[in-house]
């Protein structure tokens, strides 16, 4: 599973109260950690933001920000590829 879709699956289990960019970063941190391999946590929460904030620009994009600084869910009113990601992430869950 690739960093785009752990973000798509922790976005989609929180729900509309969203999440921040740091919780995100180590809840990707942790599906990727393993006893041979230790990712960089810097370099993950870079990513992440970078994400985020490309995939939230517009009223349409599939992430939205909540409101709060730092804090972002899925866009499941104005965009219909998130209230899908809402239905297959939460039924494999």
């Amino acid at each position: 599973m690739t960093y785009d879709q752990q973000i798509l699956s922790i976005l989609t289990s929180v729900g509309d109260k969203g999440i921040s960019v740091m919780q995100v970063s180590k809840h990707v941190y942790n599906m990727n950690l393993s006893f041979f391999y230790t990712p960089d946590l810097n370099e993950i929460r870079a990513y992440v933001q970078q994400y985020l904030l490309k995939n939230s620009k517009s009223p349409q994009s599939l992430i939205e920000s909540t409101g709060r600084r730092g804090y972002y869910r899925l866009n499941t009113q104005n965009n219909p590829d998130a209230r899908q990601l809402m239905l297959e992430f939460g039924s494999s869950l």
